[in-house]
């Protein structure tokens, strides 16, 4: 069964989390935890046990199924989707139809008949919803889980903005379950998927999360098959990366992004603000580079209030050839005086 820290996602802060829990603990009081940007959703998943009230937001629609399978609490069944799953493996997939993922996809990104099995289970998925043969829940944990299972395989190097040029694509796809979280009665969790500027605007907790791209890598193009299967509205697709048109891209991407981190830092209502970041501003590639300096997000949030800064030496994920040296992730919290 999969865990929520069990995927190949640019700026994952899993490795990190000990450190940064252990200084949100030390430096922040509350009892509810915003995570704003979540990604993976690793942050949340990690604080679990610290606090009472949870929200967790990211702008990706396959980000949002993940924290739906593994967070949302409501009831299912757990021997049906075994089942379930159990029945797509024993698939023979090699006398299956082509599908939209096998067209597009096979021999790509996967290898041609995994691709058709993929498409298949989509389909079925969509289809059992709509029937109510699954419930909201069930839906949620198996297409999250549908998700894992082609993120384990990908012919990738971990993000899908190319695939690796090899023939003969190895046929690995199987099918596993996600494992759901439990939260304690008294606990609550509340889940979007909201532009996190807009979203800031309208909630408010004690401890806010930040961790924003910081580069022109657009999530939304880097993870668009994810983010093609989610949707499944199966659009047309250009490029030899074969992504859809443009649809949801982050403005901390581009020269704008200390405009929007300022405003997002003035509209929080909260008492912590706890902010990272990884010096990448020097990087020699153009699209590494940090839209952000380390000086700014520091200048925004003293405006706010009190803040300390902490560091730890970090190798950063880099799938070309750009040397990182002297890598660090910044943590800043901040204390924030009305």
């Amino acid at each position: 069964m999969f865990n929520m820290y069990n995927r190949r996602y640019t700026g994952s802060k899993y490795k990190l989390m000990e450190w940064i829990r252990n200084l949100i603990l030390d430096n922040c009081k509350g009892k509810s935890f915003l995570d704003l940007f979540a990604g993976t959703g690793v942050v949340t998943e990690f604080m679990l046990n610290d606090y009472k009230d949870y929200i967790i937001n990211d702008f990706l629609y396959s980000n949002e199924v993940i924290y739906k399978g593994f967070l949302l609490q409501e009831s299912y069944d757990m021997n049906k989707l075994m089942k379930i799953v159990e029945s797509y493996n024993s698939i023979n997939r090699a006398e299956l139809d082509e599908n939209y993922v096998s067209i597009n996809f096979g021999n790509k990104y996967f290898n041609s008949y995994d691709a058709k099995l993929i498409g298949k289970i989509r389909e079925e998925l969509e289809k059992d919803v709509k029937e109510n043969k699954i419930n909201n829940k069930e839906y949620y944990i198996l297409l999250s889980s549908l998700l894992f299972s082609i993120d384990k395989i990908a012919n990738t190097c971990g993000h899908y903005d190319a695939y690796r040029k090899i023939d003969n694509i190895e046929s690995r796809f199987k099918y596993d379950l996600i494992l759901p979280k439990k939260l304690n009665e008294n606990q609550t969790i509340e889940i979007y998927r909201e532009d996190s500027n807009e979203l800031s605007k309208k909630i408010k907790a004690d401890i806010a999360f930040i961790d924003p791209p910081y580069n022109s890598r657009q999530y939304s193009r880097f993870y668009h098959i994810l983010e093609n299967i989610t949707k499944w509205e199966k659009p047309e697709l250009y490029g030899t990366a074969l992504k859809p048109k443009e649809e949801n891209m982050s403005e901390y991407c581009k020269t704008s992004a200390p405009k929007i981190f300022e405003d997002l830092i003035n509209n929080l209502n909260v008492k912590y603000i706890v902010v990272t970041y990884n010096n990448t501003y020097n990087s020699k590639s153009s699209s590494s580079k940090n839209k952000i300096t380390l000086k700014e997000i520091l200048e925004i949030l003293e405006k706010k209030g009190k803040t300390k800064i902490f560091d730890k030496p970090y190798k950063f994920f880099n799938a070309g050839k750009t040397d990182f040296k002297n890598h660090k992730e910044y943590v800043f919290i901040t204390k924030v005086e009305k």
